[in-house]
């Protein structure tokens, strides 16, 4: 299996992308993830929807969890309202690193390992010719964990 066969076509948004826009993206298709992409279409950073939900979280919370169970209902509700106005950029962690490519012709256990070495949920598959990159699909960890496993069914 090499990354083109694995890579499929998966939810991308832009750096300048509407935040609340990206988490409904990411809810509604329950994504572990979203490929973030530059202006031409290159992957640029990979936002987990853990990092999502630490945006919505204030601060003090993350400080002290135990500020979670003073927090009521109709506030925690709202919290949605921190996305309000922002961009896919400001959710970026400031630690955030390059995302996980891989080359077309790049094994599966290439991918794997890649995957594994940062513990990225997905890896995007990129072709780079005389045009620049292009990006030809995404392998999430799921699916590569669904197609290794379908072998050993074989």
């Amino acid at each position: 299996m090499r990354a083109r066969d694995l890579a499929v076509e998966y939810e991308t948004v832009g750096l300048d992308s509407d935040a609340l826009d990206a988490a409904r993206l990411m809810a509604e298709h329950r994504l572990p993830a979203l490929l973030v992409v530059d202006e031409r279409g290159a992957p640029k950073a990979i936002l987990p929807a853990s990092q999502m939900v630490k945006v919505l979280v204030p601060e003090y919370v993350i400080e002290d969890p135990t500020l979670a169970a003073v927090v009521d209902e109709r506030h925690a509700d709202r919290l949605c309202q921190a996305l309000v106005g922002r961009k896919v950029r400001d959710c970026l962690s400031k630690t955030t690193p390059a995302p996980v490519v891989a080359a077309p012709d790049d094994t599966a256990l290439e991918v794997a390992a890649q995957m594994a070495q940062v513990r990225s949920p997905l890896v995007a598959v990129v072709e780079e010719d005389a045009s620049g990159p292009r990006l030809l699909g995404v392998i999430t960890a799921s699916h590569l964990l669904q197609r290794l496993l379908a072998v050993t069914n074989d």
